[in-house]
Formats: structure tokens, C-alpha cells, sequence
């Protein structure tokens, strides 16, 4: 009984001993992987990188991790060549497999959310609109048109839409003519806008945009998603 007692408290030191090195180097990781990803796509703070499954070191050598979740904030991508700023990005990777040198990685499945504030979406608007959170999962555009020498300023309730996979739709619901001549049409050239969301990582895809009251949330999604070094 005593050597059993013994060898119970070595086995419980050992693992012991197991779980706190693998939870060093797990976290070693993560603050190398936020490195990387702050340096590539030019952050100015670094992601919060969680890396999920237990034991780590066991994954490391198998060169597959079962699942990463990152979340970044202030991320630039690009719409219809203009810069817009992504205030937070959230994402869940899934079977992410290590090259073999580890300087990239590939994910077998991804999904996250991309969550744009109102004030950057006005900031990156072409026609200086200004763009706020209109209820009922609407938006509000404000617009300014010249017409008959006089300068009119126009609030319009629009919905916000997908196109295809990669572009965002911002089109007013109705537009009040007043019943002077073009208004209408003017009043849309500044409050509607479309444009494709470019800048993701290769195999992610937009699936659905939602307007919230602090900004529009845009969901991806994708499988083989390319992670670079």
C-alpha cells in the first residue's frame, strides 16, 4: 500500500508538472501568433488570441490545433478601393493545420463577425453622408443635395443587404420628392450606396449583415482558410 500510495503521488507531481508546462507553452504561443498577426495586417494593438483543446504540446507535435479564436480590433479592409476601418473582428477557427516549418496555417472551417461602428462607416462614406442606426435593424443616412440654388438636408431609413458574397447594399427605403423635380434621384446619389468588402483572408466569405445600435455587424464564413504567417 505504501509503494502504491508513492507511486499515486509521483503520477499526480508528473501531471502536475504536464499541465503547467503545457500551459506555458500554450500561452508562449498565443503571444507569438498575436505578434504575427499585429505585425501582418498592421495593427495597432495586438489581437487576443485563444488557443482552445488540452493538452496543447500534443496538438503542437501533431501540427493541428482543434480550434483558435482571435479577435482584433481597428482591422483595414477595402471597399470599392477606398480604406475602411473594421472596428472588431471575431473569429473561430476550426482544424487549424501547422505547415511544416510552422509560418502559416490553414483552417478547415472558419466563422466570425466583423463589427463596423457608424462613425467609421460615415468616416469612409465617398459622398460625406453621415450614416447612424435608424431602429428595427434599419440605418439612418443623412445627405446633403443642391437643388435650385438652395441646399437641402435629407434623412432617410434604408436597409442594409448582401450581393452576391462579397458586396454590401445601403438603399433607402423611400424618398420623399416633395414634389420637386429630381430631388429624389439627387437625394440617392448621396444616401445609396454599394460596395464589395475586399481584404479577407483567402476562403472567407461575407454571409449576412445586420445593423445593430452601435454599428453593422457582417458574419463570415468559409472552409480552407488561408492563414499567413
Amino acid at each position: 500500500m505504501r509503494a502504491l500510495r508513492t507511486l499515486l503521488i509521483i503520477v499526480v507531481i508528473l501531471g502536475g508538472l504536464f499541465v503547467g508546462a503545457d500551459r506555458i507553452a500554450v500561452h508562449v504561443a498565443e503571444n507569438e501568433a498575436a505578434d504575427r498577426i499585429r505585425s501582418s495586417e498592421g495593427l495597432t494593438a495586438s489581437p487576443d488570441v485563444d488557443i482552445k483543446g488540452f493538452p496543447f504540446l500534443t496538438q503542437v507535435l501533431g501540427k493541428k490545433l482543434d480550434r483558435v479564436d482571435i479577435t482584433m480590433n481597428g482591422v483595414e479592409a477595402s471597399a470599392q478601393g477606398r480604406k475602411v476601418r473594421i472596428t472588431r473582428v471575431r473569429a473561430e477557427l476550426h482544424d487549424v493545420r501547422i505547415s511544416g516549418s510552422y509560418s502559416s496555417a490553414v483552417a478547415a472551417r472558419a466563422s466570425g463577425t466583423a463589427h463596423i461602428s457608424y462613425e467609421d462607416l460615415t468616416r469612409a462614406s465617398e459622398t460625406g453622408a453621415k450614416v447612424a442606426y435608424g431602429g428595427d435593424g434599419k440605418v439612418k443616412v443623412t445627405g446633403s443635395v443642391d437643388i435650385l440654388g438652395r441646399t437641402l438636408t435629407r434623412s432617410v431609413t434604408s436597409s442594409v443587404t448582401m450581393v452576391g458574397k462579397n458586396r454590401i447594399k445601403v438603399r433607402a427605403d423611400a424618398v420623399p420628392g416633395e414634389g420637386i423635380p429630381g430631388l429624389e434621384g439627387l437625394v440617392r446619389k448621396k444616401t445609396d450606396f454599394e460596395g464589395a468588402i475586399g481584404g479577407l483572408p483567402s476562403g472567407l466569405e461575407l454571409d449576412k449583415v445586420q445593423a445593430t445600435p452601435d454599428g453593422v455587424d457582417i458574419g463570415v464564413t468559409g472552409t480552407d482558410v488561408s492563414l499567413a504567417g
